[in-house]
Protein backbone atom coordinates (compact mmCIF):
# COMPACT_ATOMS: atom_id res chain seq x y z
CA UNK A 1 0.00 0.00 0.00
CA UNK A 2 3.06 2.21 0.73
CA UNK A 3 4.26 1.71 -2.42
CA UNK A 4 1.01 2.17 -4.68
CA UNK A 5 0.60 5.89 -2.68
CA UNK A 6 3.41 7.04 -3.24
CA UNK A 7 3.93 6.27 -7.27
CA UNK A 8 0.12 6.94 -7.47
CA UNK A 9 -0.04 10.62 -5.58
CA UNK A 10 3.24 11.63 -7.80
CA UNK A 11 1.61 10.24 -11.11
CA UNK A 12 -1.55 11.67 -10.98
CA UNK A 13 -0.08 15.21 -10.39
CA UNK A 14 2.18 14.52 -12.74
CA UNK A 15 -0.19 13.62 -15.53
CA UNK A 16 -2.64 16.00 -14.74
CA UNK A 17 -0.31 18.92 -14.97
CA UNK A 18 1.23 17.18 -18.33
CA UNK A 19 -1.72 17.06 -19.75
CA UNK A 20 -2.00 21.45 -19.27
CA UNK A 21 -4.86 21.11 -17.15
CA UNK A 22 -4.94 23.26 -13.90
CA UNK A 23 -3.02 21.96 -11.06
CA UNK A 24 -3.72 19.01 -8.95
CA UNK A 25 -5.01 20.22 -5.82
CA UNK A 26 -7.19 18.40 -3.60
CA UNK A 27 -8.92 21.81 -2.42
CA UNK A 28 -8.33 25.11 -2.86
CA UNK A 29 -5.72 24.90 0.58
CA UNK A 30 -2.44 24.75 -1.60
CA UNK A 31 -3.25 28.64 -3.32
CA UNK A 32 -0.58 30.79 -1.65
CA UNK A 33 1.07 28.12 0.49
CA UNK A 34 2.95 30.88 2.36
CA UNK A 35 0.24 31.87 4.12
CA UNK A 36 0.42 28.78 5.76
CA UNK A 37 3.89 28.16 6.13
CA UNK A 38 3.63 31.54 8.66
CA UNK A 39 2.17 28.45 11.35
CA UNK A 40 4.54 26.38 11.43
CA UNK A 41 7.00 27.73 14.40
CA UNK A 42 3.42 26.77 15.92
CA UNK A 43 3.21 24.02 14.87
CA UNK A 44 7.06 23.12 16.27
CA UNK A 45 6.28 24.85 19.52
CA UNK A 46 3.19 22.80 19.91
CA UNK A 47 5.03 19.46 19.71
CA UNK A 48 7.84 20.66 21.80
CA UNK A 49 5.14 20.80 24.79
CA UNK A 50 3.11 17.69 23.17
CA UNK A 51 5.97 15.38 22.99
CA UNK A 52 7.33 16.91 26.59
CA UNK A 53 3.45 15.74 27.47
CA UNK A 54 3.88 11.92 26.30
CA UNK A 55 7.22 11.68 27.86
CA UNK A 56 5.99 12.49 31.26
CA UNK A 57 2.40 10.13 30.74
CA UNK A 58 4.28 7.28 29.53
CA UNK A 59 6.36 7.36 32.64
CA UNK A 60 3.75 8.12 34.91
CA UNK A 61 1.50 5.02 33.14
CA UNK A 62 4.91 2.45 33.19
CA UNK A 63 5.18 3.58 36.37
CA UNK A 64 1.99 2.70 37.59
CA UNK A 65 2.04 -0.69 35.65
CA UNK A 66 1.87 -3.57 38.25
CA UNK A 67 4.92 -5.31 36.51
CA UNK A 68 7.80 -7.31 38.03
CA UNK A 69 10.27 -4.62 37.36
CA UNK A 70 10.36 -1.41 38.41
CA UNK A 71 10.76 1.32 36.26
CA UNK A 72 12.43 5.19 37.53
CA UNK A 73 15.07 7.57 36.11
CA UNK A 74 17.24 9.85 37.87
CA UNK A 75 15.91 13.65 36.89
CA UNK A 76 19.29 14.39 35.32
CA UNK A 77 18.69 11.42 33.45
CA UNK A 78 14.96 11.84 32.39
CA UNK A 79 15.71 15.69 31.57
CA UNK A 80 17.92 14.95 28.98
CA UNK A 81 15.75 12.21 27.21
CA UNK A 82 12.99 14.59 27.30
CA UNK A 83 15.01 17.26 25.50
CA UNK A 84 17.02 14.73 22.73
CA UNK A 85 13.28 12.95 22.46
CA UNK A 86 11.66 16.38 21.36
CA UNK A 87 14.92 16.83 19.22
CA UNK A 88 14.42 13.98 17.27
CA UNK A 89 10.80 14.37 16.86
CA UNK A 90 10.73 18.00 15.37
CA UNK A 91 14.02 16.90 12.98
CA UNK A 92 11.77 13.97 11.76
CA UNK A 93 8.89 16.26 11.68
CA UNK A 94 11.23 19.00 9.45
CA UNK A 95 12.91 16.10 7.21
CA UNK A 96 9.37 15.15 6.39
CA UNK A 97 7.98 18.81 5.80
CA UNK A 98 4.85 17.73 8.21
CA UNK A 99 4.84 21.14 8.88
CA UNK A 100 4.31 23.01 5.91
CA UNK A 101 1.43 20.16 4.96
CA UNK A 102 -0.70 20.10 8.23
CA UNK A 103 -3.41 22.53 6.77
CA UNK A 104 -2.90 20.80 3.22
CA UNK A 105 -2.67 17.64 2.94
CA UNK A 106 -5.69 15.06 2.96
CA UNK A 107 -6.49 13.92 6.59
CA UNK A 108 -5.19 10.61 5.86
CA UNK A 109 -1.52 11.90 4.59
CA UNK A 110 -1.60 13.97 7.25
CA UNK A 111 -1.79 10.83 10.01
CA UNK A 112 0.48 8.84 7.84
CA UNK A 113 3.00 11.82 8.57
CA UNK A 114 2.42 11.60 11.95
CA UNK A 115 3.05 8.07 11.97
CA UNK A 116 6.68 8.77 9.98
CA UNK A 117 7.62 11.20 12.09
CA UNK A 118 6.67 9.20 15.61
CA UNK A 119 8.56 6.33 14.42
CA UNK A 120 11.40 7.84 13.83
CA UNK A 121 11.62 9.89 16.52
CA UNK A 122 11.13 6.93 18.53
CA UNK A 123 13.60 4.85 16.97
CA UNK A 124 16.26 7.75 17.21
CA UNK A 125 15.45 7.09 21.17
CA UNK A 126 16.35 3.56 21.25
CA UNK A 127 19.47 4.19 19.26
CA UNK A 128 20.53 6.57 21.52
CA UNK A 129 19.63 4.66 24.80
CA UNK A 130 21.89 1.85 23.71
CA UNK A 131 24.79 4.47 22.65
CA UNK A 132 24.44 6.24 25.96
CA UNK A 133 24.08 2.64 27.85
CA UNK A 134 20.26 4.20 29.68
CA UNK A 135 18.48 1.61 30.61
CA UNK A 136 14.67 2.51 29.90
CA UNK A 137 12.07 -0.42 29.98
CA UNK A 138 10.35 -1.27 26.54
CA UNK A 139 6.92 -0.59 27.81
CA UNK A 140 7.59 2.96 28.31
CA UNK A 141 9.02 3.74 24.82
CA UNK A 142 5.87 1.83 23.46
CA UNK A 143 3.59 4.04 25.46
CA UNK A 144 5.54 7.29 24.33
CA UNK A 145 5.20 6.09 21.13
CA UNK A 146 1.38 5.46 21.57
CA UNK A 147 1.07 8.98 23.62
CA UNK A 148 3.15 11.15 20.99
CA UNK A 149 1.07 9.41 17.98
CA UNK A 150 -2.54 10.62 19.75
CA UNK A 151 -1.44 13.69 21.31
CA UNK A 152 0.10 14.91 17.78
CA UNK A 153 -2.56 13.67 15.99
CA UNK A 154 -5.60 15.73 17.92
CA UNK A 155 -3.63 18.95 17.66
CA UNK A 156 -3.56 18.43 14.00
CA UNK A 157 -7.22 17.86 13.49
CA UNK A 158 -8.28 19.95 15.58
CA UNK A 159 -6.53 22.70 13.55
CA UNK A 160 -7.20 21.76 10.70
CA UNK A 161 -11.43 21.40 12.20
CA UNK A 162 -10.35 24.99 13.40
CA UNK A 163 -8.34 26.67 10.61
CA UNK A 164 -11.32 28.20 8.91
CA UNK A 165 -12.77 29.91 11.94
CA UNK A 166 -9.20 31.66 12.28
CA UNK A 167 -8.05 31.91 8.75
CA UNK A 168 -12.05 32.73 7.57
CA UNK A 169 -12.55 35.57 10.38
CA UNK A 170 -12.85 38.97 8.60
CA UNK A 171 -9.70 39.87 10.40
CA UNK A 172 -7.48 37.53 8.95
CA UNK A 173 -9.02 37.89 5.24
CA UNK A 174 -7.21 38.62 2.56
CA UNK A 175 -9.08 40.41 0.19
CA UNK A 176 -8.05 39.80 -3.68
CA UNK A 177 -8.87 41.72 -6.99
CA UNK A 178 -7.97 39.24 -10.45
CA UNK A 179 -6.66 41.64 -13.41
CA UNK A 180 -8.14 40.18 -16.44
CA UNK A 181 -10.63 38.52 -17.42
CA UNK A 182 -9.49 35.59 -19.57
CA UNK A 183 -9.39 31.21 -18.90
CA UNK A 184 -6.35 32.06 -16.87
CA UNK A 185 -7.75 35.22 -14.56
CA UNK A 186 -11.22 32.45 -14.77
CA UNK A 187 -8.83 29.70 -13.55
CA UNK A 188 -6.61 31.58 -10.63
CA UNK A 189 -10.19 33.31 -9.94
CA UNK A 190 -11.98 29.58 -9.13
CA UNK A 191 -8.94 28.66 -6.58
CA UNK A 192 -9.39 31.81 -4.75
CA UNK A 193 -12.64 30.76 -4.11
CA UNK A 194 -11.71 27.44 -2.70
CA UNK A 195 -9.59 29.19 -0.82
CA UNK A 196 -12.06 31.25 1.12
CA UNK A 197 -12.00 29.34 4.24
CA UNK A 198 -8.56 29.66 4.33
CA UNK A 199 -8.07 33.57 4.01
CA UNK A 200 -8.61 34.32 0.76
CA UNK A 201 -11.99 36.11 -0.76
CA UNK A 202 -12.05 37.00 -4.13
CA UNK A 203 -13.54 40.75 -4.81
CA UNK A 204 -13.80 41.02 -8.43
CA UNK A 205 -12.09 41.29 -11.55
CA UNK A 206 -10.52 44.04 -13.58
CA UNK A 207 -10.45 44.88 -17.32
CA UNK A 208 -10.85 46.74 -20.05
CA UNK A 209 -14.64 47.16 -20.00
CA UNK A 210 -17.36 46.05 -17.53
CA UNK A 211 -19.74 43.46 -17.08
CA UNK A 212 -19.96 40.86 -14.97
CA UNK A 213 -18.00 36.96 -14.77
CA UNK A 214 -19.80 34.55 -12.81
CA UNK A 215 -17.67 31.66 -11.18
CA UNK A 216 -19.60 29.68 -7.39
CA UNK A 217 -20.96 33.51 -7.73
CA UNK A 218 -21.19 36.28 -9.98
CA UNK A 219 -18.34 39.22 -9.34
CA UNK A 220 -18.35 42.59 -11.08
CA UNK A 221 -15.46 43.62 -13.71
CA UNK A 222 -14.63 47.00 -13.40
CA UNK A 223 -12.39 49.02 -15.89
CA UNK A 224 -8.58 49.14 -14.51
CA UNK A 225 -9.16 52.55 -14.30
CA UNK A 226 -10.92 52.55 -11.60
CA UNK A 227 -8.32 50.91 -9.54
CA UNK A 228 -7.64 54.42 -7.34
CA UNK A 229 -11.36 54.76 -6.39
CA UNK A 230 -11.13 51.04 -5.23
CA UNK A 231 -8.45 51.21 -3.28
CA UNK A 232 -9.50 54.58 -1.87
CA UNK A 233 -13.01 53.00 -1.20
CA UNK A 234 -12.88 49.25 -0.40
CA UNK A 235 -10.19 47.35 1.45
CA UNK A 236 -7.84 45.44 -0.99
CA UNK A 237 -4.91 43.53 0.18
CA UNK A 238 -3.87 42.30 -2.86
CA UNK A 239 -3.90 42.02 -6.90
CA UNK A 240 -3.18 39.30 -9.03
CA UNK A 241 -2.45 39.82 -12.41
CA UNK A 242 -3.44 36.97 -14.56
CA UNK A 243 -3.51 38.41 -18.43
CA UNK A 244 -0.63 38.10 -21.47
CA UNK A 245 2.76 38.87 -21.41
CA UNK A 246 2.01 41.61 -24.14
CA UNK A 247 -0.49 43.00 -21.89
CA UNK A 248 2.19 43.93 -18.50
CA UNK A 249 4.22 46.30 -19.95
CA UNK A 250 0.88 48.51 -20.26
CA UNK A 251 0.18 48.18 -17.06
CA UNK A 252 3.30 49.98 -15.38
CA UNK A 253 1.19 52.59 -13.63
CA UNK A 254 -1.17 50.19 -12.10
CA UNK A 255 2.01 48.25 -10.37
CA UNK A 256 3.56 52.00 -9.43
CA UNK A 257 0.08 52.54 -8.13
CA UNK A 258 -0.06 49.42 -5.98
CA UNK A 259 3.64 50.06 -5.06
CA UNK A 260 2.73 53.59 -3.12
CA UNK A 261 -0.82 52.43 -1.59
CA UNK A 262 1.51 49.04 -0.49
CA UNK A 263 -0.64 47.03 -2.18
CA UNK A 264 0.87 43.62 -2.65
CA UNK A 265 0.96 42.31 -5.99
CA UNK A 266 1.40 38.91 -7.81
CA UNK A 267 1.82 38.27 -11.48
CA UNK A 268 0.68 35.14 -12.81
CA UNK A 269 3.62 33.41 -15.14
CA UNK A 270 1.62 30.87 -16.72
CA UNK A 271 2.16 32.52 -20.07
CA UNK A 272 5.50 30.85 -20.02
CA UNK A 273 6.36 27.85 -21.18
CA UNK A 274 7.34 26.29 -18.18
CA UNK A 275 4.57 24.31 -17.10
CA UNK A 276 6.54 21.95 -14.52
CA UNK A 277 9.40 24.97 -13.65
CA UNK A 278 10.42 26.30 -9.92
CA UNK A 279 9.74 29.51 -10.14
CA UNK A 280 12.01 32.21 -7.60
CA UNK A 281 13.08 35.85 -8.17
CA UNK A 282 17.26 35.80 -7.57
CA UNK A 283 19.74 38.81 -8.36
CA UNK A 284 22.89 38.99 -10.36
CA UNK A 285 24.87 42.06 -8.77
CA UNK A 286 21.18 43.86 -7.55
CA UNK A 287 19.89 43.02 -11.27
CA UNK A 288 16.63 40.95 -10.63
CA UNK A 289 16.35 37.85 -12.18
CA UNK A 290 13.07 35.69 -12.65
CA UNK A 291 14.29 32.18 -12.44
CA UNK A 292 12.39 29.17 -14.00
CA UNK A 293 14.39 25.97 -12.61
CA UNK A 294 13.32 22.86 -14.18
CA UNK A 295 14.92 20.36 -11.53
CA UNK A 296 15.50 20.66 -7.76
CA UNK A 297 17.32 23.92 -7.11
CA UNK A 298 17.42 23.74 -2.80
CA UNK A 299 21.61 24.03 -2.51
CA UNK A 300 21.17 22.95 0.93
CA UNK A 301 18.48 19.73 0.26
CA UNK A 302 20.75 18.66 -2.45
CA UNK A 303 23.92 18.62 -0.46
CA UNK A 304 22.23 16.91 2.27
CA UNK A 305 21.14 14.57 -0.56
CA UNK A 306 24.71 14.56 -2.12
CA UNK A 307 26.36 13.75 1.51
CA UNK A 308 23.46 10.90 1.90
CA UNK A 309 24.91 9.37 -1.25
CA UNK A 310 28.45 9.54 -0.18
CA UNK A 311 27.84 7.62 3.06
CA UNK A 312 25.46 4.99 1.30
CA UNK A 313 27.72 4.53 -0.55
CA UNK A 314 31.00 4.07 1.25
CA UNK A 315 29.02 1.84 3.53
CA UNK A 316 27.53 -0.35 0.72
CA UNK A 317 31.00 -0.65 -0.68
CA UNK A 318 32.14 -1.76 2.93
CA UNK A 319 29.88 -4.54 3.69
CA UNK A 320 29.36 -5.48 0.19
CA UNK A 321 32.58 -6.21 -0.18
CA UNK A 322 32.85 -10.31 -0.01
CA UNK A 323 30.32 -10.39 -2.13
CA UNK A 324 31.60 -8.16 -4.74
CA UNK A 325 34.21 -10.66 -4.50
CA UNK A 326 32.79 -13.70 -5.04
CA UNK A 327 30.59 -12.19 -7.65
CA UNK A 328 33.77 -10.95 -9.62
CA UNK A 329 35.21 -14.34 -9.09
CA UNK A 330 32.23 -16.11 -10.23
CA UNK A 331 31.64 -13.79 -13.37
CA UNK A 332 35.69 -14.36 -14.31
CA UNK A 333 35.30 -18.49 -13.66
CA UNK A 334 31.87 -19.37 -15.48
CA UNK A 335 32.76 -17.00 -19.51
CA UNK A 336 35.19 -15.48 -20.68
CA UNK A 337 36.04 -11.74 -20.79
CA UNK A 338 36.58 -8.87 -18.23
CA UNK A 339 34.94 -8.87 -14.93
CA UNK A 340 33.53 -6.09 -15.29
CA UNK A 341 31.62 -4.08 -18.27
CA UNK A 342 32.07 -0.54 -19.18
CA UNK A 343 30.18 1.58 -21.10
CA UNK A 344 29.52 5.27 -21.29
CA UNK A 345 26.38 7.10 -20.27
CA UNK A 346 25.20 10.61 -19.99
CA UNK A 347 24.76 11.78 -16.57
CA UNK A 348 24.00 15.30 -15.49
CA UNK A 349 23.23 17.92 -18.00
CA UNK A 350 23.80 15.00 -20.86
CA UNK A 351 27.69 14.86 -19.00
CA UNK A 352 29.24 11.65 -20.14
CA UNK A 353 31.19 9.10 -17.93
CA UNK A 354 32.08 5.47 -17.74
CA UNK A 355 29.32 3.48 -16.11
CA UNK A 356 30.71 0.21 -14.35
CA UNK A 357 28.53 -3.09 -14.18
CA UNK A 358 29.23 -6.99 -13.47
CA UNK A 359 29.61 -8.34 -16.96
CA UNK A 360 26.62 -10.37 -17.87
CA UNK A 361 26.53 -10.70 -21.29
CA UNK A 362 28.80 -12.50 -23.47
CA UNK A 363 32.59 -10.18 -24.48
CA UNK A 364 31.64 -9.46 -27.46
CA UNK A 365 27.90 -8.55 -27.14
CA UNK A 366 28.29 -4.96 -28.36
CA UNK A 367 29.50 -6.66 -31.30
CA UNK A 368 26.07 -8.54 -31.99
CA UNK A 369 23.81 -5.94 -31.06
CA UNK A 370 23.52 -4.75 -34.69
CA UNK A 371 22.68 -8.22 -35.81
CA UNK A 372 19.79 -8.41 -33.22
CA UNK A 373 18.24 -5.35 -33.91
CA UNK A 374 15.01 -6.90 -35.27
CA UNK A 375 14.20 -8.85 -31.73
CA UNK A 376 14.14 -5.03 -30.30
CA UNK A 377 10.93 -4.45 -28.56
CA UNK A 378 11.56 -0.69 -27.41
CA UNK A 379 11.20 2.27 -29.77
CA UNK A 380 13.73 3.96 -28.41
CA UNK A 381 16.12 2.04 -26.36
CA UNK A 382 17.65 -1.57 -26.79
CA UNK A 383 15.88 -4.30 -25.10
CA UNK A 384 15.36 -7.79 -25.94
CA UNK A 385 13.01 -10.41 -23.84
CA UNK A 386 15.40 -13.73 -23.18
CA UNK A 387 18.32 -11.91 -24.74
CA UNK A 388 20.77 -14.29 -26.11
CA UNK A 389 24.14 -12.73 -25.32
CA UNK A 390 23.49 -12.99 -21.44
CA UNK A 391 25.04 -15.90 -19.85
CA UNK A 392 23.64 -18.05 -17.81
CA UNK A 393 25.23 -16.58 -14.00
CA UNK A 394 24.47 -12.96 -16.16
CA UNK A 395 20.35 -13.65 -16.12
CA UNK A 396 20.89 -14.62 -12.13
CA UNK A 397 22.75 -11.12 -11.68
CA UNK A 398 20.44 -9.33 -13.64
CA UNK A 399 17.13 -10.54 -11.97
CA UNK A 400 18.04 -9.61 -8.97
CA UNK A 401 20.16 -6.33 -9.95
CA UNK A 402 23.38 -7.82 -8.64
CA UNK A 403 25.63 -6.17 -11.49
CA UNK A 404 24.13 -2.87 -11.00
CA UNK A 405 26.54 -2.81 -7.60
CA UNK A 406 29.85 -1.33 -9.04
CA UNK A 407 27.94 1.36 -9.78
CA UNK A 408 28.66 2.60 -5.72
CA UNK A 409 31.97 3.40 -7.23
CA UNK A 410 30.52 6.43 -9.98
CA UNK A 411 28.28 7.48 -7.00
CA UNK A 412 31.15 7.99 -4.89
CA UNK A 413 33.03 9.70 -7.90
CA UNK A 414 29.73 11.89 -7.91
CA UNK A 415 28.74 10.68 -11.72
CA UNK A 416 25.85 9.16 -10.19
CA UNK A 417 23.57 8.97 -7.03
CA UNK A 418 21.76 6.52 -5.30
CA UNK A 419 18.12 7.88 -6.23
CA UNK A 420 17.47 9.37 -9.84
CA UNK A 421 16.57 8.51 -13.33
CA UNK A 422 18.24 5.77 -14.69
CA UNK A 423 22.00 6.63 -16.65
CA UNK A 424 20.62 6.20 -20.65
CA UNK A 425 23.26 5.68 -23.47
CA UNK A 426 23.89 8.68 -25.58
CA UNK A 427 22.89 6.85 -28.70
CA UNK A 428 19.44 6.71 -26.86
CA UNK A 429 19.76 10.15 -25.71
CA UNK A 430 19.98 11.26 -29.31
CA UNK A 431 16.86 9.82 -30.02
CA UNK A 432 14.81 11.73 -27.20
CA UNK A 433 12.05 13.74 -28.24
CA UNK A 434 12.39 17.25 -26.80
CA UNK A 435 10.24 16.77 -23.26
CA UNK A 436 12.01 14.05 -22.19
CA UNK A 437 15.06 15.26 -22.08
CA UNK A 438 14.29 16.94 -18.87
CA UNK A 439 15.22 13.71 -17.61
CA UNK A 440 18.54 14.77 -18.23
CA UNK A 441 18.39 17.60 -15.73
CA UNK A 442 19.36 15.39 -12.50
CA UNK A 443 21.53 13.10 -11.54
CA UNK A 444 21.15 9.72 -12.64
CA UNK A 445 20.83 6.81 -9.94
CA UNK A 446 20.70 3.50 -8.85
CA UNK A 447 17.41 3.08 -8.43
CA UNK A 448 14.56 5.13 -9.41
CA UNK A 449 10.44 5.39 -9.02
CA UNK A 450 9.67 2.70 -11.52
CA UNK A 451 11.75 0.16 -10.09
CA UNK A 452 9.45 0.22 -7.75
CA UNK A 453 6.28 -0.80 -10.15
CA UNK A 454 7.25 -2.50 -13.35
CA UNK A 455 10.88 -2.19 -13.49
CA UNK A 456 11.81 -4.10 -17.35
CA UNK A 457 8.27 -4.25 -18.09
CA UNK A 458 6.73 -0.79 -18.56
CA UNK A 459 7.09 0.80 -21.64
CA UNK A 460 9.47 3.76 -22.61
CA UNK A 461 7.28 6.15 -22.45
CA UNK A 462 5.96 4.92 -19.00
CA UNK A 463 9.10 5.42 -17.65
CA UNK A 464 9.57 8.35 -19.00
CA UNK A 465 6.61 9.67 -17.23
CA UNK A 466 7.89 8.29 -13.72
CA UNK A 467 11.31 9.82 -13.96
CA UNK A 468 9.75 13.27 -14.84
CA UNK A 469 7.27 12.86 -11.55
CA UNK A 470 10.19 12.06 -9.45
CA UNK A 471 12.12 15.37 -10.47
CA UNK A 472 9.22 17.25 -9.90
CA UNK A 473 8.23 15.96 -6.67
CA UNK A 474 11.60 15.56 -5.53
CA UNK A 475 12.14 15.26 -1.71
CA UNK A 476 14.54 13.64 0.93
CA UNK A 477 12.05 11.69 2.33
CA UNK A 478 10.70 10.75 -1.54
CA UNK A 479 14.84 9.06 -1.85
CA UNK A 480 14.43 7.34 1.56
CA UNK A 481 11.22 6.06 0.49
CA UNK A 482 12.05 4.78 -2.67
CA UNK A 483 15.50 3.02 -1.65
CA UNK A 484 13.47 0.93 1.27
CA UNK A 485 10.64 0.50 -0.71
CA UNK A 486 13.51 -0.45 -3.93
CA UNK A 487 14.93 -3.59 -1.56
CA UNK A 488 12.40 -6.00 -1.51
CA UNK A 489 11.60 -5.59 -5.13
CA UNK A 490 15.04 -6.09 -5.72
CA UNK A 491 15.41 -9.26 -2.87
CA UNK A 492 12.52 -10.94 -5.23
CA UNK A 493 13.75 -10.20 -8.27
CA UNK A 494 10.53 -8.48 -9.24
CA UNK A 495 9.84 -7.11 -12.67
CA UNK A 496 12.94 -7.91 -14.09
CA UNK A 497 14.35 -9.84 -17.46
Amino acid sequence: MWRGEVRNLLLARYLCEAAGSTPCYSDGRKVFSRQHRKTRPLFILADILLIWLAFEAAYETRSRLPLERAFYLEDSVKTLLIFYSQLLWILSGLWFGVYDTILRERRRRMLWNVLQQAVVGTAGLVFFQYAQRIDLSRPFIGLHLLYGLLFLAALRLAARASAPVFFGADSSLRHLYVVGTGPMALRVGRLIEQSEPYGLRLLGFLGEGSGAVTLSRTYSVAPLGKLPELLRTRVVDELVFAVSADKLPQMEETFLLCEEEGVRTRVHVGYFPHIHSRVGLERLEGEPMLTFAGAPHDEVRLVVKRATDLTVAMAGLIVLSPLLALVALLVRITSPGPVLFRQVRCGLNGRRFTLFKFRTMVADAEQQKAALEHLNVKKTNFKIPNDPRLTPLGKWLRKFSIDELPQLWNVLRGEMAIVGPRPAVPEEVDRYERWQRRRLRMRPGLTCLWALNGRDQLDFDEVMRQDLAYIDQWSLSLDWSIILQTIPAVVLGKGAN
